[in-house]
């Protein structure tokens, strides 16, 4: 299963660390964390797009309500993965 995160595009840069790619890269915000990205696969991608990252490269542009969406998700999931968790003999006594 490979996972895929929405983040905000707030700049454009050019790779400095193999100028001879020239691949388009921009910095991305997942939520205060801040990443390097290659947008060569997003050419369209605007300053304040949400895009969505796989391994350090944006692979789509999503629309702010379909990310914000996501974002929840994301949200809920780290909630429920937080929970304490029963071990199997507690639910096994359990009526």
């Amino acid at each position: 299963m490979c996972l895929a995160v929405p983040g905000r595009l707030i700049e454009f840069s050019k790779n400095t660390e193999i100028p001879a790619d020239g691949a388009t890269m921009g910095k991305v915000d997942f939520g205060g964390i801040m990443k390097s990205v290659c947008l060569d696969l997003v050419p369209e991608a605007k300053i304040g797009d949400y895009v969505v990252v796989h391994v350090g490269f944006a692979i789509s542009i999503l629309n702010e309500e379909e990310a914000e969406e996501s974002l929840r998700l994301f949200s809920e999931l780290e909630a429920f993965q937080q929970q304490p968790q029963q071990d199997d003999s507690a639910r096994k006594r359990e009526p």
